[in-house]
């Protein structure tokens, strides 16, 4: 007898995997927790806003510490050497003075500034060329800019300025660095005061989360007892909890790269205008890929760690009667 094969055949079902089982559950958790928030809009856009605005305040102070890091980049001038020679020499003798000292390991390079060349600068700088003319001879000297090497450490550059103004065609060594070591000293006090700040507004974060899930936990009380009652286990209840601290971590943290974008659009018109007026390039940094992700990752992890210990701590005291 043949046997028939028929094509409507049902195929046995196959169950879901443990993965796919988590993430559902998962998934339907986040959007239940979503909405929650949406169906609280006034209460849940205060809790984002405090949110936003106290991660929008260490990370404003720290684009501010970046972009004063980034002028004082442009202020290597400020490290170099200016050596006055004596007016009597000729600009051969400085020449050869210029070469003698590129020579040396600790300097990276020497540049030479004539006499007339510096009288003809300060003639179109200052604006007395017409008074300039009727000098008699000229005052100013020959001049070394001289650019000591990236290795050279504070003793070593001590050594150099001693040396330079031992030589005998050195009349004056003028260099000028404590006040630019003082900025940068003042700039890590600051960042690392914003550190500080940042972490105790951290704390204030994870309060602010955690006294918001202890009432959604106390509002939900009954519900909780009588998943509890039929079976569910501490983590299975809390489950809705974290996702809410996500949430508002996520918003607030969102919020505050969009106050931040705000307040330096705020900024730049005066910014374009005052390096307008000294003729500089002078741009604002703004946050980068790397510095908002980061934003992000820091208030998505304060919601869970604060709906975490809100849940956990109050978890437990709340049991089937």
């Amino acid at each position: 007898m043949a046997v028939t094969r028929h094509s409507d055949a049902v195929a046995p079902v196959r169950s879901a995997g443990p993965v796919t089982i988590w993430l559902t559950r998962h998934a339907s958790t986040a959007t239940g927790s979503f909405g929650r928030l949406v169906h609280q809009p006034f209460a849940s856009l205060m809790i984002i806003l405090v949110i936003a605005v106290t991660l929008a305040l260490p990370a404003a102070m720290n684009l501010v510490i970046k972009n004063f890091a980034a002028i004082s980049g442009s202020w290597d001038d400020a490290l170099d050497f200016s050596v006055f020679l004596d007016t009597g020499l000729t600009v051969s003798e400085a020449e050869g003075v210029a070469r003698l000292i590129g020579q040396r390991a600790d300097v990276a390079n020497v540049q030479l500034i004539t006499a007339d060349n510096a009288l003809e600068e300060f003639k179109q700088q200052s604006g007395f060329g017409d008074a300039l003319d009727h000098l008699s001879q000229n005052p100013l000297p020959h001049t070394l800019v001289v650019r000591p090497s990236p290795a050279n450490t504070a003793q070593s550059m001590i050594l150099l300025r001693e040396e330079l103004a031992s030589l005998p065609e050195t009349d004056i060594v003028q260099v000028d660095t404590e006040w630019v070591q003082r900025f940068h000293a003042i700039l890590e006090i600051v960042q690392r005061a914003i550190m500080i700040g940042a972490g105790l507004l951290g704390l204030a974060i994870i309060v602010v989360i955690g006294n918001t899930i202890r009432l959604e936990i106390q509002n939900r009380r009954d519900e909780i007892e009588v998943t509890k009652l039929i079976g569910a286990s501490n983590a299975f209840v809390r489950r809705p909890f974290l996702w809410s601290g996500f949430w508002f971590g996520l918003f607030g943290s969102l919020l505050a790269l969009g106050l931040v974008q705000y307040g330096l659009y705020l900024l730049q018109p005066t910014v374009s205008r005052l390096a307008g007026l000294y003729q500089s390039g002078l741009t604002v940094l703004t946050l980068d890929l790397r510095d908002s992700l980061t934003i992000i990752g820091i208030g998505v992890a304060l919601g869970l760690v604060g709906s975490w210990f809100a849940a956990a701590r109050h978890m437990r005291a709340i049991e089937p009667r």
